[in-house]
């Protein structure tokens, strides 16, 4: 049996490193369980603080280990979002070093995104999540010696939007829809359609922010696109579909089989879809069919923002009686209309 090198020891099945290198500690796991594996860990190891302490050499990091670094410190609303980008780009670009990250080491993975048949626009998210995480290993991480990750962060230029036109449904074609949908979708499409959240905003939606004496929920703001608190005032129709919800799961207002819906636009949403001759409509559409069916009925401008949840400095912290009692009239005219 070959000799182990100083500095390693075996805890719990894995080889650990703990040796002094020009006065630099290294005290880590080489994540083996193999001799021969570790050894040649840490001799890679010994090589980079060498480098780095006697040659000014900066410490190398993959893609793989900074996209890691971001999902573990991270606080963003979209993180679920940001951690699907990253997972489809990983298989390109994961085990490139930071620094042979540019547009054209991202060209086979922009080819594969558009094979799959996502549009530039959903394509220009994963960028910016991308680009966002080669910024923080550039100007905010900082190694054991404390040099930056990256020295630079890359350009990367948006792809040209080929984004289209929104398209608010009918009451004809709503009918269509939710006739091919389930019944827990058939829920959720028309609140969204009473109230025009968001589909993270819809799938989200806590007991714990009802105002049932209101007639309200409240968003708070870090699960608000804007930042702010939102009110999502019940209409007659929203307010009977929360009543169907109320005493199925202790904290989610909308579940399926007991668990929480994770998102709208599943498999049952674009099936639903295509039965109905809509594919031309998304989840987000529903939203804009709210703002259009709001200014159908002469729902103001300034109440349509506020319905919308768009930053505006009308609705404050205090939730002035008399707002909601205007928004919540406002809401009612969708049920008049139809």
């Amino acid at each position: 049996m070959a000799k182990k090198s100083p500095g390693l020891t075996k805890r719990n099945g894995y080889w650990h490193i703990n040796k002094v290198v020009k006065g630099k500690r290294i005290y880590e796991s080489t994540g083996s369980s193999d001799l021969e594996e570790a050894e040649r860990y840490l001799a890679k190891r010994v090589n980079e603080i060498r480098g780095q302490l006697i040659y000014g050499e900066r410490k190398t990091y993959t893609f793989i280990e900074a996209a890691t670094k971001y999902l573990q410190i991270a606080e963003k609303k979209s993180l679920d979002r940001d951690a699907v980008s990253l997972k489809a780009a990983v298989p390109f670009i994961g085990e490139l070093s930071l620094e042979r990250i540019h547009m054209g080491t991202l060209e086979t993975f922009i080819a594969a995104r558009r094979k799959a048949g996502l549009k530039d626009v959903t394509i220009n998210r994963d960028l910016a999540i991308i680009k966002r995480v080669l910024t923080l290993a550039a100007r905010l991480w900082r190694d054991e010696l404390g040099n930056a990750w990256l020295h630079e962060p890359p350009l990367l230029p948006m792809l040209k939007s080929d984004s289209r036109k929104p398209y608010p449904i009918s009451h004809e074609e709503e009918q269509r829809l939710l006739m091919e949908l389930p019944e827990h979708l058939k829920s959720m499409v028309m609140f969204a359609l009473h109230t025009g959240l968001r589909e993270t905003e819809l799938t989200r939606l806590r007991w714990s922010e009802e105002d049932q004496q209101q007639g309200i929920f409240i968003l708070p703001g870090e699960r608000v696109k804007n930042g702010q608190d939102r009110i999502v005032p019940l209409n007659s129709v929203a307010q009977a579909i929360i009543e169907q919800q109320r005493g199925l799961h202790a904290v989610y207002v909308f579940t399926y089989k007991g668990e929480p819906v994770q998102r709208l636009n599943g498999h049952a949403w674009r099936k639903a879809r295509t039965r109905a001759e809509l594919e031309q409509c998304r989840v987000h559409d529903l939203r804009h069919t709210f703002g259009r069916r709001l200014r159908a009925v002469g729902v103001s401008f300034e109440s349509r923002q506020d319905l919308l949840g768009h930053k505006s400095k009308r609705i404050t912290d205090h939730y002035c009686q008399a707002e909601i009692a205007e928004l919540k009239m406002a809401v009612e005219r969708l049920c008049d209309s139809q």
